[in-house]
């Protein structure tokens, strides 16, 4: 009874936020937050709003492309850090966690300064190459632990039978791998679709990304409009996660 309780307490400070925006998105009311009664009209509102659109077809794009390119190079990373021995393997290991721990205010400045010394211009490319950067070691993490998990004497056998390092990942690894791959390209892409901080350096001002035009909007008081488009989000969010969920039930 209380693990129950305890559970529903951790789950409504999580949730209720969520919900109450949500019910906003319908309420009539502009400026007050009474309710005032129901209404679309923001949602109508929002598809008119093209500035607004376009800066959340911006943060899609690039959470999707770096979520993939993301969930490639952490996969190889955590396959070697797995399968082979080599000099400062354990140091490589190490950095891994650190560049999840370290604040995204360093990573921001590095990343800003890097650009800059390679005089690379601020827009959709930087702003790519600083997400794949921070999602990557996700990446490695989720992929290892699951690797971790099941017996490498298989992969050995099947070595001892003819099997090369290719054949032996695309018939043993990738199919045991598969649940983490879709957990870390699901978490590199809410981590990109999230960000505000590193993206704040990293990006130009011909690149509008969500987080930072909602971030300059909400200066100036949270528009029914932004409500709208944080549900819309959410719905869709909710439904890629219920879609995984079910293809790695039909893949067990």
């Amino acid at each position: 009874m209380i693990r129950k309780l305890y559970s529903s307490f951790i789950f409504s400070l999580l949730y209720i936020p969520i919900g109450v925006l949500i019910v906003y998105s319908f309420n009539s009311s502009k400026y007050s937050v009474a309710w005032k009664g129901f209404t679309l009209d923001w949602y109508y509102k929002l598809y008119e709003n093209e500035a607004l659109i376009e800066a959340a077809l911006n943060s899609l794009n690039i959470a999707v492309f770096s979520a993939f390119i993301a969930t490639i190079i952490g996969t190889l990373g955590a396959i070697g850090l797995y399968r082979f021995d080599f000099f400062g393997k354990k140091f490589l290991h190490s950095l891994v966690y650190i560049l999840i721990m370290s604040p995204e205010i360093v990573m921001g400045i590095s990343l800003l300064m890097l650009f800059i010394f390679v005089s690379i211009p601020l827009g959709f490319w930087t702003l790519l190459i600083a997400h794949v950067t921070f999602s990557v070691p996700f990446v490695i993490v989720i992929v290892l632990a699951r690797m971790n998990g099941f017996d490498i004497n298989i992969i050995e056998a099947a070595k001892d039978l003819g099997a090369n390092e290719w054949i032996a990942f695309k018939s043993i690894i990738l199919p045991n791998i598969i649940p983490a791959l879709i957990a870390g390209f699901l978490l590199s892409f809410t981590l990109s679709l999230d960000d505000v901080i590193i993206s704040f350096f990293v990006t130009g001002p011909d690149y509008e990304i969500l987080p930072l035009k909602i971030y300059s909007m909400v200066k100036l008081g949270v528009k029914p409009e932004i409500n709208a488009l944080c549900a819309i989000i959410f719905v869709f969010t909710l439904f890629v996660v219920v879609l995984s969920q079910i293809f790695m039930k039909e893949k067990r």
